[in-house]
């Protein structure tokens, strides 16, 4: 049996939005390309967003290709008006270095976590920082027409919108992303270049470029915009986007936001996130095709667990999987004080001093938390079985006692079996 082409499974699993020439698909399947995706350090942490191209880069690295990651130094600081409503906030020039050498680790540990070899890294301010106005016009800016650049979708909305427009700045992003291209295609024989759908009409100016100062043949291939089901744009909740860096998003909420993903994106997200086969992502849906919806939530998990090793390694995994163990069990008092923080992190809160221990009675921290709007509420609900303390179910309304402390710090109460409130008692005031 033939061997499957490359480019072919690419499209099968959802990567393949356009290609700037019909000659990439026989050149990806044949191996050898130097390609790069830019990765402008506006913050400090990759995004899940950011994960779906990262796993394309691994599939052509794995394929045989050379892969590129360059960390935008040099073009942060102006801002890629695409996909942008208004004009970016211009940045501190110290802390967009300072990004980059965050992301750039990040990078260097998703390609690098489970064997693979890093990319080569490359910061555009080496070239950009050292570029005179004077050399760039002449260079660069006299090879683009600007009635070609005011068409571009992403230019011609932002002049459209009235009381907004378009700055300069913005408006020579193009120019730049192009030049990092010409730059990559001579220093490193970089031939094509990846992005999002948002950016077709940056990537096909710099495979122009390429051909009006070299004569030489460059290439472009666009992701479709990763969205949900919804047509939501995925990565994003109610608390902002889901991030790489623990810091900002725990390995917890991480693991969760997986494990949350609707039965109607499980297929998608598997395709996109993992190098399962074919035939296994297709046993992992088959209870949500021919049940309707899985219960169990088996692909979810599968995908949960994958990703989440991927990011934050397997030994953080199985960390969560068995808080998430305890959570079930109603055992949480046996786990440790920071991995119930990062459990119960996004959960309404409320903080007591100490010396309220013993004075306020359940029924006004359940109001005070907002798990109920009464405290007359919040007695019925205890009354009915339907609040717990700590996963314990309370039989009384009575004060909360230092006895109840988890770490003679926090609390959990529960109403029924999805809401829950996080009660601190000051530390500064604890008795030890």
């Amino acid at each position: 049996m033939a061997e499957k082409s490359l480019f072919k499974t690419l499209e099968q699993r959802g990567f393949i939005h356009q290609v700037t020439d019909g000659a990439l698909p026989a050149l990806i399947d044949q191996g050898g390309l130097t390609l790069y995706v830019g990765y402008d350090p506006t913050a400090s942490s990759l995004h899940i967003g950011h994960l779906s191209a990262i796993m394309l880069m691994r599939w052509l690295q794995q394929g045989g290709h050379r892969v590129i990651a360059l960390v935008g130094g040099g073009t942060a600081p102006i801002g890629d008006p695409s996909g942008k409503s208004a004009e970016r906030n211009l940045q501190d020039i110290a802390a967009i270095h300072e990004n980059g050498a965050k992301i750039r680790g990040q990078l260097h540990r998703l390609f690098t976590s489970d064997g693979g070899a890093a990319p080569i890294f490359r910061d555009n301010y080496d070239w950009l920082g050292k570029l005179s106005l004077i050399e760039f016009l002449r260079d660069t800016g006299k090879h683009f027409s600007v009635n070609a650049m005011i068409q571009k979708d992403s230019v011609k909305l932002r002049i459209e919108r009235e009381g907004e427009g378009i700055s300069f700045t913005e408006f020579s992003y193009a120019l730049l992303q192009a030049r990092d291209f010409l730059e990559l295609y001579e220093r490193d024989g970089c031939n094509l270049q990846l992005g999002g759908s948002d950016q077709w009409g940056n990537i096909v100016g710099g495979t122009d470029l390429i051909r009006r100062v070299t004569g030489g043949k460059a290439y472009g291939l666009t992701c479709p915009l990763l969205v949900d089901g919804k047509g939501q744009k995925f990565g994003k909740t109610e608390k902002g986007a889901v991030f790489v860096d623990p810091a900002q998003t725990t390995a917890w909420a991480f693991y969760q936001f997986w494990i949350n993903a609707a039965d109607s994106d499980a297929e998608m997200l598997l395709n996109r996130f993992t190098f399962l086969s074919a035939e296994e992502i297709a046993e992992l849906v088959r209870p949500i095709k021919e049940q309707g919806g899985d219960s169990n939530r088996t692909a979810q998990k599968a995908l949960a667990a994958i990703v989440t090793d991927w990011v934050h390694g397997q030994a953080e995994r199985l960390a969560v999987e068995a808080a998430a163990a305890c959570l079930f069990q109603g055992k949480i008092a046996e786990l440790e004080l920071n991995r119930l923080r990062d459990m119960f992190a996004d959960v309404p809160s409320c903080e007591l001093a100490w010396a309220q221990l013993d004075r306020v009675p359940l029924s006004q921290i359940l109001q005070d938390c907002g798990l109920v709007t009464s405290k007359s509420e919040a007695r019925r609900q205890i009354e009915q079985g339907a609040v717990t303390l700590n996963q314990v179910k309370l039989d009384q309304d009575r004060p909360l006692a230092a006895r109840d402390l988890l770490h003679k710090h926090i609390a959990i109460l529960g109403r029924g079996k999805r809401n829950f409130a996080l009660v601190r008692v000051n530390p500064d005031q604890l008795v030890r």
